[in-house]
């Protein structure tokens, strides 16, 4: 499979690109991956790259996007940060990768017994991470079940497992809000913005769109 060029990249829609991403993740769940010469890859993308979608994802070294969805190099954006939630330096980064560099699809993907959202959870503190954990409280608080105050920590994992749901959600709903950009182009059709939630047991991803 050749690197994504300005030629492929520009018959590529938002449905097609997501389309890809259901397929390398079907492929993955297999254990079959396209046949890639990464190598020649780096060549082919050394004057210039043509990905075709932009993925918010965890850190969690378990979640790396570009193996969880079969791509190679050129392919996908990928955006990092514990929690995957957005602020002013990755908006940008996704306005950059959709309006100047032609993505045409944003994965926000979450994924099962995620470490950070058990730290909201817990309302852990530690340094920085303090902070940062902050970003995923409001989607602790809006996780309606249990109501059991007792149930609502670490310890249950389907508590765990649907706040990081909802911090998809609310993640999807401030791209929309904070980026003008963003969600001119999503509301003109040249992108699509979906959420995900990788498995962590199984190896698949169950988009929301």
């Amino acid at each position: 499979m050749k690197a994504h060029t300005k030629e492929t990249q520009a018959t590529m829609t938002p449905e097609k690109a997501l389309a890809f991403l259901k397929e390398g993740n079907f492929r993955f769940q297999r254990n079959l991956k396209a046949n890639r010469n990464l190598l020649e890859q780096v060549n082919d993308t050394s004057d210039g790259q043509f990905p075709f979608a932009t993925i918010l994802s965890c850190i969690d070294s378990r979640v790396s996007a570009e193996l969880v969805f079969d791509q190679g190099l050129g392919d996908i954006f990928s955006v990092r940060i514990a929690g995957n939630f957005v602020n002013e330096d990755i908006l940008g980064s996704m306005e950059f990768a959709c309006k100047l560099a032609g993505t045409k699809l944003i994965v926000v993907l979450g994924h099962t017994s995620c470490g950070a959202i058990k730290g909201a959870c817990d309302d852990a503190k530690l340094g920085n991470l303090t902070k940062m954990l902050e970003k995923i409280t409001p989607a602790v608080q809006q996780t309606e079940q249990p109501e059991d105050t007792s149930l609502r920590n670490s310890k249950n994992i389907d508590f765990v497992n649907d706040v990081a749901k909802k911090n998809v959600e609310l993640t999807i709903a401030r791209i929309r809000k904070e980026s003008p950009v963003l969600a001119e182009m999503e509301e003109q059709g040249a992108i699509k913005i979906v959420g995900g939630m990788y498995d962590i047991n199984s190896g698949a991803v169950d988009f929301y769109e």
